[in-house]
């Protein structure tokens, strides 16, 4: 099948995330977890790949970015998405405005938009400062992110440093007169030279006359929500036959393994809540660092997987600092996330078929050692959350990789009960 729009996601989480909501249209939509090592080949109208590039090396980031441009433009894409967080989590250096540019400059094009708005999930731009909820992204909990502290609420500052061309703005009042308008502010930036523009959005109205404006745009940027109303644009231009009924899930035994190395605010609650009736084994990253996770496979090992036990090493900021000032920032993350790995494992070698991973570092790291290469999209357990459908060593597997912040704080439970329903 002719693939339509080609996605890039710089973490899986993410992927899961836009994967989701593109195939709330009921349309076909393939998640790829890293570059296919072939050609394109059983592909679906929209391909997602999902690589793990978020906090990578500028250089690496844009490499594998690149390499994932070129597959999709052999499965036949000509319109094309780069999905980063709808926190806009970087860095100075980037890898946000690196991607883009490296992108724009393979697809001959001289502007792109950035627009990480996710009204569904509390996330809205208004001339140009990004909010979580009704805080500014500098004074909500991604101050203390311990990869990407957001500490800025200015998305045109944020990304300035990150790319070589100027960076402008398309207000709210600019969208709110609707996709004429739009198209004609991105025109007028672009005749001023204008590469990079930022789009105000604070409901999911001005997301759909984004998409319009912009969906012959030969890349677009941002969260998953911009990239929602393609699908239905497509229908409607005669580009997409409507979708047909999604196939129903295979049976999957009934072992289930809860793993979250996030520590979200959001993901720290849903973690205390789970805990109270629930096993659970907290991670410790200094004590992994000097003796392995030798101590929380043992205990796994006496879990009966149908109670569908809790391992995490989600904390607080204070307790996440301090084991980066003893192991360093980047040491301290791989050490979880390679006992994660360890552990998703062993789980599915115990007989565990559905899997809970809260993190975007921590589920790619899950993903990597079952060898999922790719998922199948099914149904949202929360916005931005779907279930997913992969084989691992000849097991089919049942996966929601959610994203630190994403979900109420019953999500965990919630995730267990809507796979049962389906």
């Amino acid at each position: 099948m002719a693939t339509l729009l080609g996605a890039i996601a710089d973490d899986f989480t993410g992927a899961t995330d836009l994967a989701g909501l593109l195939a709330r249209s009921g349309v076909p939509v393939s998640l790829r977890i890293g570059v296919p090592d072939g050609p394109p080949r059983d592909t679906a109208p929209f391909e997602v790949i999902a690589l793990k590039c978020r906090t990578a090396p500028v250089a690496e980031a844009v490499a594998s970015c690149r390499a994932a441009l070129g597959w999709l433009r052999q499965a036949g894409a000509e319109r094309f998405f780069w999905k980063y967080c709808s926190t806009f989590d970087s860095t100075d250096q980037g890898n946000i405005g690196p991607v883009a540019e490296a992108l724009m400059q393979d697809l001959g094009t001289a502007q792109t938009i950035y627009c990480p708005a996710f009204p569904e999930n509390g996330r809205a731009i208004f001339m140009g400062y990004l909010f979580v909820g009704r805080q500014p992204l500098a004074e909500s909990p991604m101050k203390d992110h311990p990869l990407t502290p957001m500490r800025d609420s200015n998305l045109m500052r944020l990304l300035q440093p990150q790319v070589t061309r100027a960076v402008g703005l398309a207000d709210r009042l600019t969208v709110a007169r609707g996709a004429p308008a739009l198209k004609a502010e991105l025109a007028r930036l672009a005749d001023e030279g204008v590469a990079h523009v930022v789009v105000d959005a604070v409901a999911d109205d001005d997301l759909a006359v984004i998409a319009e404006a912009c969906r012959d745009m030969p890349l677009m940027t941002g969260g998953s929500a911009v990239a929602m109303p393609l699908p239905g644009l497509l229908i409607r231009a005669g580009a997409l036959a409507p979708p047909a009924a999604r196939p129903a899930p295979a049976a999957l035994g009934p072992g289930a393994i809860v793993l979250s190395g996030s520590c979200s605010a959001m993901t720290r609650a849903q973690v205390a809540l789970y805990a109270q009736s629930a096993p659970n084994f907290r991670l410790d990253p200094v004590g992994l660092a000097q003796e392995g996770p030798g101590a929380a496979l043992d205990w796994l090992e006496k879990q009966s997987l149908e109670a569908a036990p809790l391992i995490y090493a989600t904390a607080d900021p204070e307790e996440v600092r301090a084991a980066q000032e003893t192991l360093g920032t980047v040491r301290a993350g791989e050490v979880v996330e390679a006992a994660l790995a360890r552990l998703a494992v062993a789980a599915r070698d115990r007989g565990a078929r559905r899997f809970v991973v809260a993190g975007g570092e921590s589920s790619g790291a899950v993903t990597q050692a079952l060898g999922v290469t790719r998922l199948d999209i099914g149904a949202e357990i929360a916005p931005g959350v779907p279930w997913t459908y992969c084989d691992s060593a000849g097991a089919r597997l049942a996966l929601a990789l959610k994203s630190g912040n994403f979900g109420a704080e019953t999500f965990f439970a919630d995730a267990l009960s809507r796979l049962e329903a389906e």
